[in-house]
């Protein structure tokens, strides 16, 4: 007969084996989906790039480059020296359905002396916007838009087993420097999967012509689009929408979060976040409810420069400096109750300079014409950048 010690000690290998078989079994059952929500408040990695290690002071980006125009704009942001540079769509105007057109459109910007400049200098980043993802305010039912997504990834680098290859669009997060000094980038896809635009009843007005006579009167012209009422609409596709949320769990000091389109501008009536109201307060809402810190939105595609800003039901003040194009320009300002700067109706960059002094850490906000001049310039706080208690 077997004293209780030596029962004991005959049995351990035999529970250890029914206990991991049992823990196996168990997982197996949970759904996939039960699965992933385990792990969905893991923060996750940065998306590779060169540039990781780097202690960014300086950020430029744009938008808005027409391939086939004369591009002085880059001496003046070859001479600013960010340390990294964010392309936010409308890189190249390809506007069409045929990739060979689309690869040609790229080619031609490729050959642009001061971008062949800044590409072999300086780090960069990019997302798309309608005119290189394919045609004119196109979303996600643009039928060429897994060609395109390919041509993109290819012309900007993007290597073979880079995580972002295998997204539903390009969106993209890096984390540059070390703690204490970490400055996330967000780079969002508004295009891939974005629910069509709503135009106003026919026969409501004739835009063109309602909008040629306001220009005359030098009165703001709004856009020719309406908000889309359903709830259901969508910016982003509820698959980025988690990417997103688990992005903004990443530790970081400096979140700056890259959209091709205008997060804050009240209502232009151009293709914006106001367009889709839900999706703009769900931005809002999955800021303040993750407590994400240090928040600026950087935008493109009006054809102008101007900085909007919130301060109303919100976690903290928020920020959208808008730099666009490098290239292109709108004569005509549109409606924008959130606008705090001057209008910058000329070719022009944007550049975030950021003084890392601990607590008291600022931001700038600037936007820089091809002179080189700063022609809209905002200092905050880092401290001011936090959720509310």
């Amino acid at each position: 007969m077997l004293n209780a010690e030596s029962f004991t000690s005959s049995r351990r290998p035999w529970l250890y084996r029914s206990l991991v078989i049992a823990c196996a079994l168990t997982m197996t059952a949970i759904a996939p989906t039960a699965r992933a929500e385990i792990g969905a408040g893991t923060p996750e990695q940065s998306d590779p790039h060169v540039a990781l290690d780097r202690t960014l002071t300086r950020i430029g980006f744009g938008s808005c480059a027409e391939g086939g125009k004369e591009q002085p704009i880059w001496e003046a942001v070859l001479a600013a020296r960010p340390e990294l540079f964010l392309f936010l769509g409308d890189n190249v105007y390809g506007d069409t359905r045929d990739m060979a057109v689309l690869r040609a459109k790229y080619a031609e910007f490729a050959q642009q002396p001061g971008f062949a400049q800044l590409r072999a200098t300086t780090p960069i980043a990019v997302t798309w916007d309608d005119h290189d993802f394919g045609e004119d305010d196109a979303g996600g039912d643009y039928p060429q838009k897994e060609a395109s997504r390919q041509v993109f990834l290819d012309f900007w680098g993007e290597p073979a087993d880079s995580p972002r290859r295998a997204r539903d669009g390009v969106y993209a997060s890096y984390v540059f420097g070390p703690p204490g000094q970490r400055v996330q980038v967000i780079l969002l896809d508004l295009r891939y999967n974005r629910t069509p635009l709503v135009k106003p009843e026919p026969g409501v007005r004739n835009y063109r012509s309602w909008a040629r006579a306001r220009y005359k009167k030098g009165l703001e012209v709004p856009g020719p689009y309406a908000r889309n009422p359903d709830p259901k609409a969508t910016m982003l596709g509820e698959r980025q929408w988690q990417w997103l949320e688990r992005q903004l769990e990443t530790p970081a000091d400096v979140r700056l979060i890259g959209s091709s389109v205008q997060v804050l501008a009240d209502f232009p009536g151009w293709e914006g976040w106001s367009l889709f109201a839900h999706d703009q307060q769900r931005l809002i809402e999955l800021i303040r409810r993750k407590r994400a810190n240090g928040v600026v939105f950087l935008s493109g595609d009006m054809h102008y420069a101007e900085l909007s800003k919130l301060d109303v039901n919100v976690p903290y003040t928020l920020w959208d400096l808008t730099s666009s194009g490098l290239t292109e320009v709108w004569p005509a300002a549109t409606p924008n109750a959130n606008r705090v700067s001057d209008v910058i109706r000329e070719p022009n960059f944007g550049l975030i300079d950021i003084d890392w002094q601990g607590a008291e850490t600022t931001v700038t906000l600037s936007v820089v014409d091809q002179r080189g001049a700063r022609r809209i310039e905002q200092r905050l706080a880092l401290a001011d950048l936090s959720t509310r208690p």
